[in-house]
């Protein structure tokens, strides 16, 4: 475990078994358009989350990370994920699961406004909208998913989410989703998706019901634990 000390009085304490750190988004072979979409967006450095998290996810690693609010989690796996999609594609390629309609449509917000320069398109499958818009958007071609693992087993279920295609299955705020009784239908959309899909998983704590879902899943995962806590 490392310690480091921020220049806004906080301790980013770490615990991992991956030890690179790029602590600069230049170094970490982002394609030019996104690099300049992270600047635009107002980021001038990597979080200390971010430089650690980024390039083992980009480089197609099993990720599970931990790291609270605030720490650059959001962004970091959707410019993982915008990385690695095929822009001449437009196949769902990527599938992210949250645990409530306003993360998913928050992480929408992030993936749209990172995404942009790159056209890339983005749905947010979530309950309290219609079904038929939602296989309508799913059959123009998402390339990036993002949902509620009710509603985005429900399109699987109806066959307008394909999932041929998808390479990268993220579970943001995983222990809200297991908390929540969603655990079954993780094993269920994951059991539809390429064997050789990367997993990332997120998470403000990484729990021991978290660990035993995802060892059903994960190959070797880098781990990757961040965790800011007011300096004494």
């Amino acid at each position: 475990m490392t310690s480091e000390q921020l220049k806004d009085g906080l301790t980013v304490k770490s615990e991992s078994n991956w030890d690179q750190v790029v602590d600069n988004f230049d170094n970490m072979g982002l394609r030019p358009e996104l690099l300049r979409s992270v600047y635009a967006y107002g980021f001038e450095r990597p979080s200390a989350f971010q430089e650690r998290a980024i390039v083992p996810a980009v480089k197609g690693h099993d990720v599970i990370a931990e790291g609270q609010a605030g720490t650059g989690k959001t962004a970091a796996f959707c410019i993982s994920i915008l990385q690695q999609v095929d822009l001449s594609a437009k196949e769902t390629q990527a599938l992210i699961l949250a645990p409530t309609r306003e993360l998913a449509q928050q992480i929408q917000k992030v993936v749209v406004a990172l995404g942009g320069p790159l056209n890339i398109e983005c749905h947010a499958c979530v309950g309290g909208t219609r079904v038929r818009e939602d296989i309508a958007k799913l059959q123009e071609g998402a390339q990036i998913v993002v949902g509620t693992p009710g509603r985005v087993f429900d399109m699987i279920n109806r066959h307008a989410l394909k999932t041929e295609k998808i390479k990268i299955f993220c579970l943001d705020e995983a222990d809200e989703i297991v908390s929540r009784g969603f655990s079954e239908q993780i094993y269920e959309v994951f059991q539809v998706l390429p064997q050789d899909t990367q997993v990332i998983t997120l998470s403000a704590t990484i729990s021991a019901e978290l660990l035993e879902v995802t060892k059903k899943f994960k190959r070797d995962p880098v781990q990757i634990s961040v965790k800011r806590r007011p300096n004494h």
